[in-house]
């Protein structure tokens, strides 16, 4: 008998052995408790049949190995410049322990929001460091913790100043050298609020006609001056003054603060975060005390726990859009997390002094280039700057740029007989050489000795005062800090974190590692088409599998956020209307379980919102909706629904909901948060839907990054193809974001995760998704009501679990989420889409055994109410309220109710590798009575200790 036996195990595929999580066998035992006699069985019974797609998806999928040799073909075909263009983009050195500790590390890459901020202590704390640093060189002390793009956050900034200015004006003064791509997307956004755009030389302000100016401090071309005349003027008229910004230059010059700026904003991409193609990039917001309540975005604070102990958590978070709603002043709901990370740790890292002797070497830089060119006759631009100039070389301009690069290096196109140059962190001595010989200067520069910059624009202020940036920086003393932080957080390192809709799953090493080649990682988002051909074919290939995934004919990567991209659809669909005569339609419908962030870009398009009535059954009210349907007529403009809803159901009306808007000449926006329950089975372009945003963060593998970043590309019917975002350095672009591509590189991740997958593997991704989910609601189904099942008792890709009947009994839906941190789990989805509730995705990552894990903590958690509900334990004794425990609990005096054992190791909790709180529950109340949004002195920390 031969022992030759065959094995059908395929050890290289990755969709079906490495990104989904249970067995085949387990599996078997999922569907034998659920009810289903196949998977096959459970997506009929799952999905409504009548819009199911005829078509597989037919792409076959690569091993890890064979991707990536893939990708390094893709990335052979860019071409890596010494780019010198600047425009808000520059070289810089990330430090290796910074890459390889933070932005390599899942610890810190695979993090939710941190709105759960017992588990969240260690990259709160690294965003307070972010919020120091920005307020700190801003000379503002207010701070937020990241927003999207320098552009976007320019736009916002012009929005919270219309918002705040006592100025009765409707106009908006932008100075001509902002950047180009600032201006473009600050034209898109005041379009739909009536706001009128001024666009001239800063001595050219009227400030009686504004209600807000933003100036570019240094400009887009070099220039600096003092602005504080400027800004005095628009204070006498009651507007107030934004100052777009660079932080590296801040180390040197003059800070927006001391000028009286209200607001700062500015991009925090030259500390250590590669270009990357246009993103992504952490922007940054400061301003004055009186305007904090005003600032979108997340800003951290600092509160206290149960027992006094310091403690950061998300303040002021009624301001945010997901609470309210329509009212929101900004659908800012992806951050840029992680990438505001990496530019704190950069700061820590280099310190003050660091960062100013990085500053001067720049300028030096600069100075010397332009010392060299005027000694050889040239006209160089502006006399005073900190890193750039321009230099006019008349008919001669596209000679120079070519003759630079052959020489390795891109300058600025400026206007046609100047070009700019911009030197940052990695131009050295053999760069300003090659550069020199473009313009056939072939003596080797003497360094400049001086700086090109007045006393009276110098900075004269201190900043990064704060013990953290002036720590001992040998490279294991950095790495332990930032050990010692992740280890405080929960990421999905450790445990599955089952957030409905926000689809926590697997980021595959494989998908990331490119991210970090620098022919992905050093290209400028304005560099010559022709450099990124790479690029080039990878967004293309992933717009075409998008296309077939959705059955939509067009994409835009613009948005680079699920924000942005639904703002970004329904600017398309008002285009659309336009382009048709269609002016008045001005209505939005959206259901009351839309997504917090709907009603908000609605409200941002300058639409008019009404919400839609539902069922019982969670479904859309169709009586309802045809009625205010048919009041709007032909103001209807569109509806947004998600899809399956945001309940957890696939709804069989989806069609006559689509039907509806379409015969009163309405299109419908189809949210893409939820699209984990349709690829492979429904494509939302052929059940009726205009447009969608796909959240790449979600459904497409990219890390959530501990609140950012994210992609939400828009696919759309051929019909509104042509009023998709254009580019932001043309005019009338309708721009939505600083870069072409948004945050071009991450959409590698995106790219990779289909090609590994392939057709088949996305398919079984969601089928696996949907089983996963109906195995938790058949497991705790006798333990907690299933708020909303379809019409065939199944629920989607996700689960509500209602939690409300316990509040009789004192016992909160917080107490439950809490007390699963003891459990070591993440919380699902608090309070939405219905308020005292869990909602619970645990995707097609996760395997039986953590699904168990977390079925087992719930079902002990159920016992433990049942206790409080029987009168055997008090609310507020229980382990429920006194959660969560730490270590500090668990080896103090114990005078409660419950043993150690049933505290600090209740079912589901690891034992030797349990996760412990590094705080107790966060005191919400008193974070936001007394907002600290900087790091404390000290003596706080001293004080907190005792």
């Amino acid at each position: 008998m031969t022992r030759w036996n065959p094995t059908d195990y395929q050890p290289d595929d990755f969709a079906n052995r490495r990104h989904i999580g249970p067995s085949p066998a387990e599996m078997a035992e999922m569907l034998r408790v659920v009810g289903a006699e196949s998977l096959d069985a459970l997506i009929d019974q799952t999905v409504p049949q009548a819009i199911r797609q005829d078509q597989p998806l037919g792409w076959p999928a690569l091993s890890e190995a064979e991707l990536l040799a893939r990708m390094q073909d893709v990335a052979k075909k860019n071409t890596v410049m010494t780019s010198l263009i600047g425009q808000g983009y520059h070289g810089t050195f990330t430090p290796p322990a910074i890459q390889r500790n933070i932005l390599e590390n899942p610890a810190w890459y695979t993090a939710y929001t941190p709105y759960q901020p017992e588990i969240a202590q260690g990259r709160l704390e690294a965003l307070l460091n972010f919020q120091t640093m920005v307020a700190d060189l801003t000379g503002l002390p207010i701070a937020n913790a990241s927003l999207l793009d320098e552009a976007t956050a320019a736009a916002e900034a012009m929005a919270m100043a219309r918002r705040q200015a006592k100025s009765k004006a409707d106009a908006f003064f932008v100075a001509h050298d902002l950047h180009p791509q600032t201006i473009a997307v600050i034209e898109t956004r005041a379009a739909p609020l009536g706001i009128r755009i001024i666009k001239g030389s800063i001595d050219d302000l009227n400030a009686a006609e504004v209600f807000g100016a933003i100036f570019q401090y240094p400009g887009t071309y070099g220039h600096i001056r003092d602005l504080t005349p400027e800004i005095e003027a628009l204070h006498d008229a009651k507007a107030l003054a934004i100052v777009a910004t660079d932080l590296l230059a801040l180390c040197l010059l003059k800070e927006p603060g001391a000028m009286g700026a209200d607001i700062a904003v500015g991009s925090a991409q030259r500390f250590g975060v590669p270009m990357g193609y246009g993103g992504p990039h952490a922007a940054f917001m400061s301003c004055r005390d009186e305007l904090k309540r005003a600032m979108p975005g997340r800003i951290v604070g600092v509160s206290v726990d149960t027992k006094g102990n310091q403690a950061y958590r998300l303040s002021l978070q009624t301001r945010e859009q997901h609470i309210r709603r329509e009212k929101a002043t900004s659908n800012v709901c992806t951050a840029q997390a992680l990438l505001a990370v990496m530019a704190s740790f950069y700061a820590v890292f280099h310190g003050p002094e660091g960062l100013r002797a990085i500053a001067q070497r720049v300028h030096l830089g600069a100075v010397t280039i332009a010392e060299a060119l005027r000694r050889a006759g040239a006209d160089v631009a502006p006399q005073a700057f900190f890193d750039t100039i321009t230099v006019k070389v008349g008919v001669g301009q596209a000679g120079i740029l070519a003759a630079a690069e052959q020489r390795g290096i891109n300058l600025r196109r400026v206007g046609r007989d100047r070009v700019g140059i911009s030197v940052d962190e990695t131009t050295d001595a053999g760069v300003i050489r090659r550069l020199l010989d473009a313009f056939g200067i072939e003596d080797a520069p003497a360094p400049a000795q001086g700086p090109a910059i007045s006393d009276d624009l110098l900075r004269g202020s201190d900043y990064l005062t704060h013990p953290v940036f002036h720590m001992n920086r040998a490279e294991s003393e950095m790495m332990r800090y930032m050990r010692r932080l992740s280890d405080r957080d929960l990421a999905l390192d450790r445990a599955m974190i089952p957030l409905g809709s926000c689809t926590m799953k697997l980021n595959a090493a494989a998908e990331m590692m490119p991210i970090t080649w620098p022919e992905f990682g050093a290209l400028h988002p304005f560099a010559p088409r022709h450099q990124a051909a790479g690029y080039a074919e990878a967004i293309a290939d992933l717009d075409a599998k998008l296309c077939e995934i959705t059955g939509y004919d067009a994409f835009s990567m613009q948005p680079n956020s699920g924000a942005q991209g639904e703002y970004a659809g329904l600017l398309t669909i008002q285009a659309y209307h336009r382009a048709r005569g269609d002016d008045q339609r001005d209505i939005c419908l959206i259901p009351m379980s839309a997504h917090g962030t709907n009603p908000a870009s609605a409200q941002m398009c300058g639409m008019k919102v009404v919400v839609v009535k539902s069922a019982p059954n969670g479904d859309i009210d169709l009586e309802d909706f045809a009625d205010k349907a048919a009041k709007a007529g032909n103001r209807l403009a569109a509806v947004m629904i998600t899809y399956p809803s945001t309940h957890g159901v696939f709804e069989d009306t989806v069609r006559d909901v689509c039907r509806i808007t379409h015969d009163h000449g309405g299109q419908v926006y189809i949210d893409g948060a939820n699209l984990n329950a349709l690829v492979g089975l429904v494509k939302p372009g052929e059940i009726g839907g205009d447009v969608s945003h796909l959240n790449l963060h979600k459904t497409f593998a990219i890390p959530h990054g501990g609140g950012g970043p994210g992609m939400g590309p828009i696919g759309v019917k051929a019909h509104l193809a042509p009023h998709l975002p254009g580019d932001p350095r043309d005019d009338d672009s309708g721009a939505v974001s600083a870069a072409p591509y948004g945050s071009a590189s991450i959409l590698l991740i995106s790219w990779a995760y289909c090609l590994m997958m392939g057709g088949a593997g996305l398919t079984q991704a969601t089928r696996v998704a949907i089983l996963n989910a109906n195995y938790i609601a058949s497991r705790l189904a006798g333990a907690y009501p299933i708020l909303f099942m379809g019409n065939r008792g199944r629920v989607a890709h996700e689960c509500i679990l209602d939690t409300r009947p316990f509040a009789d009994h004192g016992v909160t839906v917080d107490d439950i989420a809490k007390r699963l941190i003891d459990n070591g789990f993440h919380a699902p989805t608090m309070s939405w889409p219905v308020a005292g509730t869990l909602m619970v995705e645990p995707t097609e990552s996760e395997t039986k055994a953590e699904i168990d894990r977390f079925v087992a903590a719930m079902l002990a958690i159920r016992d433990e109410i049942t206790e409080v509900a029987e009168g055997r334990i008090a609310a507020e004794e229980s382990p429920l309220r006194r959660a969560p425990h730490t270590v500090e609990d668990l080896v103090a005096d114990w005078d409660r109710p419950y043993s150690r054992e049933q505290g600090c190791f209740p079912a589901g909790a690891f034992r030797v590798d349990k996760y412990w709180p590094p705080v107790g529950r966060v005191d919400n109340v008193f974070g936001d009575r007394n907002l600290i949004c900087t790091c404390p002195p000290l003596d706080s920390y001293a004080e907190a200790a005792e």
